[in-house]
């Protein structure tokens, strides 16, 4: 029947198309085992390409001077306020131990309290980090500080952190070795780390 398909001088024709199908045929078996065995190792060069080149394409956004979010009314012209409303934060989470990168009673750090401290008190959502919430606000210079400034302190070489200012030299933070406490920057090493404080929710 395939015979009837060529003319007598097309043999050439038909013995190279049957070759060609048979080779197409064998190369796409051998792909099918290749691929069978490699799958997983080509899985996962694949995951890792598509990492390197999300890395290449990845830029550092600069963070605009007041990126954050007002979704309350917090009245941070009454120090009343603000002070009530920090000793009842503090009343709340007493205690807890500190965890980086935590952020609930198991553990919390000091950008996670300060972080929940303005969303669910004030009503503003800053963002998660203290290397972002010191680039926002306005600078409030040393000693002119007043109830829900952020105080920043640098720790180490690299360290940075975060608490925030209540009254009479008393700010709300989570540390390191204590947990979620109030402390005097009046203390010597807080008063030796101090690094800035800036004003948010003005």
């Amino acid at each position: 029947m395939i015979m009837s398909l060529f003319k007598v001088q097309d043999f050439k024709s038909l013995n190279n198309y049957i070759k060609t199908k048979y080779v197409s045929a064998y190369v796409s078996a051998q792909e099918f085992r290749f691929c069978k065995k490699y799958s997983k190792s080509l899985y996962f060069l694949l995951l890792i390409m598509i990492v390197l080149l999300g890395g290449c394409g990845t830029k550092e956004v600069e963070i605009p001077e007041d990126n954050y979010l007002i979704t309350g009314d917090a009245d941070f012209d009454n120090p009343q306020f603000v002070k009530r409303t920090l000793y009842e934060q503090y009343s709340q989470w007493k205690g807890t131990h500190y965890r980086s990168g935590g952020l609930n009673r198991n553990g919390i750090d000091c950008s996670g309290l300060v972080y929940i401290t303005f969303k669910h008190r004030f009503g503003i959502i800053l963002p998660r980090t203290t290397e972002e919430m010191v680039r926002l606000g306005k600078t409030v210079s040393r000693g002119q500080w007043r109830a829900g400034d952020l105080i920043f302190f640098k720790t180490g070489i690299m360290d940075r952190h975060v608490g925030v200012y209540i009254d009479q030299g008393q700010f709300l933070h989570a540390s390191s070795s204590q947990g979620v406490i109030i402390s005097e920057l009046t203390n010597s090493y807080w008063s030796s780390t101090y690094w800035k404080a800036k004003r948010i929710g003005t």
